[in-house]
């Protein structure tokens, strides 16, 4: 994996970005595993991670299926494989197999699997309906993909207003879309998912208002933070604007009457027929 293929990631691969999706994940992590127990992932599932980042998630899933079950993550960044290797190896944990590759160019794993996890991964491929292919091909009959995608990201929205933060917004999406992605794939996916023989069981929108003592603000607060840096090594904005960002979040998070409305995520649960 080279360097360049690292600065790919629009968000980066780098400790921050690490730390950052830890903190995304414990914030999000009671909601996707009532998903997934509700999906039905249970000891013995074979489960593909997909796109599976630095392996929040693909430890959790392990601890699920357990030894009879089995966890397949895939994952392009070395950074972030590394750190999968790291974190199974910590937790003894022998059923996880990870694979490096990149999810537009190379083959998933053989399945067939009998879930498939996916988070915050379509809106960030050059061709999500091709992996949504890529993912139908490995599941088997009966088999169900989990998603947790963008639906409408400018919902996320602070109230009282704060116009630097709603620009902040407007740079993320701009980069994201520059860089080839699509923030608000979520809305195309059901199609996808029922052109390439799956039938969309639900589809569940989850959104958050949330004051500054809530655990999951730090979800996005994190974010803002971490990516003002990143917007800065793009050269998309500067120190000035960066700072008044910071400024206008801590006036925020000290304000009695703010609150944070999340950006709308779709999770989406399809079967296999």
């Amino acid at each position: 994996m080279t360097q360049s293929k690292e600065r790919d990631y629009v968000l980066g691969t780098h400790d921050q970005e690490l730390e950052r999706l830890g903190v995304q994940h414990r914030a999000w992590r009671p909601v996707v595993l009532d998903c997934w127990k509700k999906a039905g992932i249970t000891v013995g599932s074979r489960v593909l991670d997909v796109g599976a980042g630095p392996g929040y998630a693909t430890v959790d899933l392990a601890e699920i299926v357990g030894h009879i079950g089995r966890v397949v993550a895939v994952e392009r960044s070395s950074n972030f494989v590394k750190a999968i290797k790291s974190a199974i190896q910590a937790r003894s944990l022998p059923n996880v197999d990870v694979h490096e590759l990149d999810l537009m160019n190379d083959a998933l794993p053989e399945g067939p699997f009998d879930f498939a996890w996916c988070r915050w991964v379509l809106c960030f491929v050059s061709d999500p309906e091709l992996l949504v292919k890529k993912i139908a091909h490995v599941t088997r009959q009966g088999g169900q993909a989990i998603f947790h995608e963008y639906g409408h990201y400018r919902t996320w929205r602070f109230f009282p207003q704060r116009a630097s933060l709603e620009e902040f917004r407007a740079h993320v999406i701009a980069t994201w879309r520059e860089a080839g992605g699509e923030p608000d794939t979520g809305l195309q996916l059901p199609s996808w998912l029922t052109k390439n023989g799956f039938d969309v069981r639900s589809v569940m929108p989850r959104i958050f208002c949330l004051r500054p003592n809530d655990y999951m603000w730090q979800w996005p607060a994190q974010f803002i933070h971490v990516h003002l840096l990143r917007l800065q090594e793009l050269g998309r904005i500067d120190a000035t604007f960066a700072n008044k960002v910071r400024s206008d979040l801590a006036a925020a998070e000290k304000e009695e009457a703010s609150f944070m409305l999340t950006p709308l995520v779709l999770e989406i649960v399809a079967e296999k027929v």
